[in-house]
């Protein structure tokens, strides 16, 4: 597709969507940067002038989209917004952590698609790219409530590009690795496993893979860049990985057997003992 009309990106505040954004100005685009808080319009449009690029700056809570109008002439629709949750083991982790996972990841996320299927229709095709993660690809523990949020993504997302096809309307899923943002930037916590002696070993391990991970991230503008390739690249699949870390598990996924994916799991997390 060419870089021309209205791309909306929520959650540019900060990290791959404030890139993203920026990389879309760059790159042609109209671009509406949303975002949750609207106290952080002002540093937003700093950062864009300092950047060079021209946004027009939105407030929009996902999980509370009534009113909001859809711009006319919109090409793409990157659904970027997204909340982790605490790294609770399953038993521990209240059904509220979970509701309130998904009612962004999820709800929030389907809310803003089914404003923006006729806008993309009416505009003659599009593309809608939603922000998954490379953690799916693995049977991570701990993750349980964020990773089940991106399976239903990943879910729709197949559905829906299929339903979609007929008005030219593409679907992207984006399933980065390691990125250098403020979320990864928060990989040095401790797990909230490790308050529950029985889980403490496994957070720990945890804690040592995140930070390794954490060590060989993609720097943001990169991975921006390379998901606005995907956006622009009509012979693109439907699941991209916008850094090597994400794409190496992408690979490893599409080849690999569930069993022998759950083995090198259980063998690096699923012992008992001190880790």
């Amino acid at each position: 597709m060419e870089a021309t009309g209205v791309a909306l990106v929520t959650g540019a505040g900060r990290g791959i969507g404030r890139a993203l954004a920026f990389e879309l100005a760059r790159r042609g685009f109209e671009v509406v940067a949303t975002l949750r808080d609207p106290s952080g319009s002002a540093a937003l449009a700093a950062a864009a002038r300092d950047a060079g690029v021209r946004l027009r700056i939105a407030h929009l809570d996902v999980t509370q989209p009534e009113g909001f109008a859809m711009p006319d002439g919109l090409r793409v629709l990157v659904n970027n917004a997204g909340v982790e949750a605490a790294q609770l083991p399953l038993e521990h982790a209240p059904l509220a952590t979970w509701r309130a996972v998904f009612e962004t990841n999820v709800f929030g996320l389907v809310a803003l698609t089914q404003l923006a299927i006729p806008k993309l229709r009416a505009a003659g095709g599009g593309v809608i790219c939603n922000l998954g993660s490379a953690s799916l690809l693995v049977p991570m523990p701990l993750f349980a409530a964020y990773r089940a949020s991106k399976a239903a993504v990943a879910a729709l997302g197949e559905s829906l590009c299929v339903e979609v096809a007929p008005f030219g309307i593409r679907v992207l899923e984006i399933v980065p690795g390691a990125i250098a943002t403020d979320m990864l930037a928060r990989a040095d916590r401790a797990s909230e496993a490790g308050a529950f002696a029985v889980y403490r070993a496994l957070a720990e391990r945890i804690d040592r893979a995140r930070r390794a991970a954490a060590g060989a991230a993609t720097d943001v503008a990169r991975a921006a860049a390379a998901i606005a390739d995907a956006i622009l690249d009509d012979a693109a699949p439907l699941r991209v990985a916008p850094d090597p870390m994400g794409a190496a598990l992408l690979d490893a996924w599409r080849t690999q057997d569930d069993a022998t994916a759950l083995r090198a799991m259980l063998d690096a997390f699923g012992r008992a003992g001190d880790g």
